[in-house]
C-alpha cells in the first residue's frame, strides 16, 4: 500500500485515503486485516495517534470495523464520488448540496470544474480513473460523447445536464437545450407578443449549446415577432424601449438592467427580461425576473439516487417558464 504524505492533507486524511483507495482498487478485500497500529505507525512513519484517528476515519465511512480477537479488517466498499461539472454557478451549488444532502455519511464527494477547458477535462478524467467508486459528470460538450469517458465502466459514469449526443448505453440526467427552451418560449407568448421585437444576448465565446438560437428564431418566426441574437460586444447598442431581452450569462442581466435604468425605461414594462438559468436572487431583483430552468436540486438528488440504487436512469429533465414581474 503507497501512502503519500503532504502538507496539504493532514496526515491521518492521506492515511485514510491511501487505505480506502487500495480498497477500491481491489487491493485489500472484505475480510482482509490491517495492520496493528504499532505496525503502521512503524511502517509509515507517523505517530499512533495518526494511525488511530485514520482508522477511526474509516469506521466512521463504514470502510473497517475492529473486534478484540481480529483487529482492524475491511467490512465494506468505498464509496467515493468525482462530480465534475463544468462551472460554479449559484445553481451548480445547489445541485451539489442536493447530492450530498441525499447521501448516506460514508459516502465522499469530490467536486471539481473543467471550467470547459478540454485539455482540463480530458487530464481529471484520466488522472482520476480507478480512483473512484463512481462518477457524476457534466461532459465538455453537448454534441460530442467525450472520448475520454469510455475508460469509464459504464454503470460507474452518470451523465449530467450535456446531452444531444448518442448515449444509450449510459445513464444520465439531462437538460433539453432546444424543443423545451422554444416550449417555454411558447408558454410565455401572451407576455412576449406584447413586445415589437426579442432580443437574445448570446456571446460568441458561451459554451451554453449554440442550437439554442435556432429554437429562438423558430420561435419569433412562428409567432411573427421581430428578432436579433447578439453575439459581439460591439454589437451592443444598449436597452430598446418595447423590447424583451433573453439573457445567459449574470453579467449581461446586469448590464440590461442598469442599462434600462439610466434610460428611465422599466422592466417589466417598457422592458421585458428573461434569465436562462434560474437563481434565488433573480426573485427579488427588480421585484422578480422571469426565468427558463430545470431544477438543479432535483438534478442532485436523482444523482444521489442513482449513485446508492444503481438503479438506470434515462431522463430529461422539465424546462420549466417560472413567471416573474419583469414581463
Amino acid at each position: 500500500m503507497g501512502i503519500s504524505f503532504s502538507h496539504a492533507v493532514s496526515k491521518f486524511k492521506s492515511l485514510a485515503d491511501g487505505i480506502s483507495n487500495d480498497v477500491m482498487q481491489g487491493k485489500l478485500q472484505v475480510g482482509d486485516n490491517l495492520l496493528s497500529i504499532n505496525e503502521a505507525s512503524a511502517k509509515y512513519k507517523v505517530s499512533r495517534d495518526t494511525v488511530f484517528k485514520a482508522y477511526n476515519e474509516l469506521k466512521r465511512r463504514g470502510v473497517i470495523d475492529s473486534t478484540p480477537q481480529k483487529g482492524y479488517f475491511i467490512t465494506g466498499e468505498v464509496n467515493h464520488v468525482l462530480l465534475l461539472l463544468d462551472n460554479y454557478t449559484p445553481f451548480k451549488q445547489q445541485l451539489y448540496h442536493r447530492l450530498a444532502d441525499n447521501l448516506p455519511e460514508n459516502y465522499k464527494v469530490d467536486l471539481i470544474f473543467h471550467q470547459y477547458n478540454k485539455r482540463l477535462f480530458e487530464t481529471l478524467i484520466r488522472e482520476s480513473i480507478g480512483k473512484y467508486s463512481m462518477y457524476v459528470v457534466m461532459n465538455f460538450s453537448d454534441e460530442h460523447f467525450s472520448e475520454s469517458l469510455t475508460a469509464i465502466p459504464s454503470q460507474k459514469l452518470l451523465l449530467l445536464d450535456f446531452g444531444n449526443f448518442e448515449k444509450d448505453g449510459y445513464p444520465y440526467i439531462c437538460q433539453n437545450f432546444n424543443e423545451a427552451f422554444y416550449q417555454c418560449l411558447k408558454e410565455g407568448s401572451d407576455l412576449l407578443k406584447k413586445y415589437r421585437k426579442m432580443v437574445f444576448v448570446f456571446p460568441e465565446e458561451l459554451s451554453h449549446p449554440a442550437s439554442s438560437i435556432e429554437s429562438f428564431s423558430r420561435f419569433c418566426r412562428d409567432e411573427q415577432l421581430e428578432c436579433s441574437v447578439i453575439r459581439r460586444q460591439a454589437d451592443w447598442k444598449g436597452v430598446e424601449a418595447q423590447t424583451a431581452y433573453l439573457c445567459i450569462l449574470p453579467e449581461d442581466l446586469v448590464k440590461i438592467v442598469k442599462d434600462a435604468d439610466a434610460r428611465q425605461l422599466i422592466i417589466g414594462a417598457d422592458v421585458g427580461l428573461i434569465a436562462y438559468n434560474d437563481d434565488p436572487v433573480l426573485e427579488v431583483i427588480k421585484d422578480g425576473i422571469t426565468s427558463i430552468s430545470v431544477d438543479f436540486g432535483l438534478m442532485g438528488e436523482m444523482a444521489a439516487r442513482y449513485i446508492k440504487t444503481k438503479e438506470m436512469v434515462q431522463e430529461y429533465l422539465p424546462t420549466r417558464l417560472i413567471r416573474r414581474s419583469s414581463l
